[in-house]
């Protein structure tokens, strides 16, 4: 398994950097050797604060080495790790905290005021731990705890490893729970499907907090033995030069970083950027926009890869790293993937060339939803297969290309935001009777969240105030950038709001 992978090249490659940092504050390398202390170090902590096999440990830190350590301890010692956006506020983070049930929570202190008040009340029995000086983390208190591992790794397949937090069409987030066995199932195929290799170098510059970071990207790198560098911040005039060093191999991003590299290298005027040491660039989490396809061919003499995942899965579907990358296809099921097309009413497989929802099988998929039986029932066919949600067609060559999605989820800048988790929080607006959130089409983003809202009777709405107030309530990212009054919602007979009517209307 994945760390059993890794346990080899701590052994093997002790001396070569397994992670370097880039920060404002300069470089910092860890090798394989000195992160295998620095985890050990960290599970030893963990153990000695009462952690146990299946209990949940909660991180909320910056891009930073401590997140990796707490990451890769808590699987160590057998503990569910349980990533969460820094920029999470205190109701949402209180909501993850509650529902997981986690035994520890991890925060940098700048935070501890709003930590404080987000875990008061909470059920006896969770504990906080504060990181000072993140970056510092392993030669300071660390030290105080044993560099050598002296317990087993977990060994079964099925226990879980992480918790990744996803929303479907309910309103609130949902645990997806991967086991140990999917990471190593998804990373083995990645491998073989990307030529992952031990000289390779990965510029990183993604969140770290969920699954195209956190296991796409640095899990992948790890598994190959090669050297993940992490900048805590994306810039894409610094990313730029990186990836013209020379230094780097792979690069994986989001369209919309992907557009700002684009876009600052086409108003560079004479200057060009060599990308030719780049062998591997990938784009993911939201579709890549057939303009910026042919304009880094043109403007980088690059093709990107594009390949379709989601948090329950990791990845299911990429374009080959040898053979047609196709612009607005998500290509072929990885090595080890099952992939089919079905109707959404009838179930039925449906022939080549014909859009239904698109259905996945593996040993890379999620054991379910944490708490929620239910909902983990309803995700699966009754043949094994799991609902995407999403819709697509198979080419006769066996490429598949999304069709859009058959849930109203919107993708803005790579992260997935949930319009009914919008709408709870713009409902708690006193001078809101109603409301709808749907995506509207942006050139940077991908999508904008868009917000229509009717007012209470003899009320009006200030829509900057409904947007602050929304960012008050939600992560930055999930406020709605635009809010549009209007006195009554489009709907059908049994009074469904049809937010395809207010698509047609809000997004032109």
């Amino acid at each position: 398994m994945f760390l059993d992978t890794l346990e080899r090249h701590y052994r093997d490659l002790p001396e070569k950097t397994a992670i370097e940092l880039i920060s404002d504050a300069g470089q910092l390398r860890v090798t394989y050797a000195q992160l295998e202390a620095h985890v050990n170090r960290t599970a030893d902590y963990l153990l000695s604060v009462g952690v146990k096999r299946g209990d949940r440990v909660a991180v909320q830190l910056p891009k930073s080495l401590p997140f990796i350590y707490f990451h890769l301890a808590a699987m160590q010692v057998g503990a569910i790790f349980l990533p969460l956006n820094p920029a999470y506020p205190e109701a949402e983070l209180r909501y993850f905290l509650e529902d997981s049930g986690a035994s520890v929570f991890v925060a940098d202190a700048k935070d501890q005021g709003m930590v404080d008040a987000a875990i008061d009340g909470l059920p006896a029995g969770e504990m906080t731990s504060f990181v000072q000086k993140p970056q510092d983390i392993g030669a300071t208190w660390l030290a105080d705890y044993s560099a050598r591992r002296r317990y087993p790794l977990p060994k079964d397949p099925n226990q879980t490893a992480m918790m990744l937090y996803t929303s479907g069409t309910t309103s609130r987030p949902k645990g997806a729970r991967i086991t140990h066995g999917n990471l190593s199932a998804n990373i083995a195929s990645l491998h073989e499907a990307w030529g992952w290799r031990e000289d390779d170098a990965l510029l990183h510059v993604l969140p770290i907090f969920h699954v195209h970071g956190l296991v796409v990207a640095l899990h992948g790198a790890l598994h190959a033995g090669a050297t993940a560098a992490l900048t805590t911040a994306f810039d894409a005039a610094s990313t730029l030069e990186l990836l013209s060093s020379g230094r780097f191999s792979v690069f994986m991003a989001v369209p919309t970083m992907h557009r700002r590299l684009f876009q600052l290298a086409g108003g560079a005027g004479e200057k060009r950027y060599d990308l030719s040491a780049m062998r591997l660039l990938t784009s993911g989490s939201d579709r890549l926009p057939d303009d910026l396809f042919f304009g880094y061919q043109r403007t980088f003499n690059v093709t990107l890869l594009e390949r379709y995942g989601m948090t329950e899965t990791g990845m299911n579907l990429s374009n080959p790293l040898r053979g047609e990358r196709r612009v607005g296809a998500v290509g072929l099921p990885l090595p080890g993937v099952a992939a089919r097309i079905v109707d959404p009413e009838s179930g039925a497989v449906l022939a080549e060339k014909q859009v239904g929802e698109l259905q996945i099988k593996g040993a890379h998929v999620f054991a379910g939803y944490w708490g929620q039986p239910k909902k983990t029932a309803e995700a699966f066919t009754d043949d094994g297969w799991l609902r995407t949600g999403d819709l697509a067609l198979r080419e006769p060559d066996g490429y598949y290309t999304l069709k859009g999605r058959a849930k109203d989820l919107i993708i803005s800048g790579g992260l997935n935001i949930y319009p009914p988790e919008v709408e709870l929080a713009l409902m708690t607006h006193e001078a809101i009777a109603a409301c709808a959130v749907i995506g509207c089409p942006d050139k940077e983003w991908g999508e904008e969240v868009v917000a229509v809202v009717v007012p209470q009777a003899g009320e009006s709405i200030d829509s900057a105030e409904i947007i602050a107030y929304c960012r008050r309530q939600l992560a930055a990212y999930k406020a709605p950038r635009r809010v549009i009054v209007a006195d009554k919602l489009p709907s059908n007979a049994l009074g469904k709001v049809q937010k395809a009517k207010l698509r047609e209307r809000c997004c032109s």
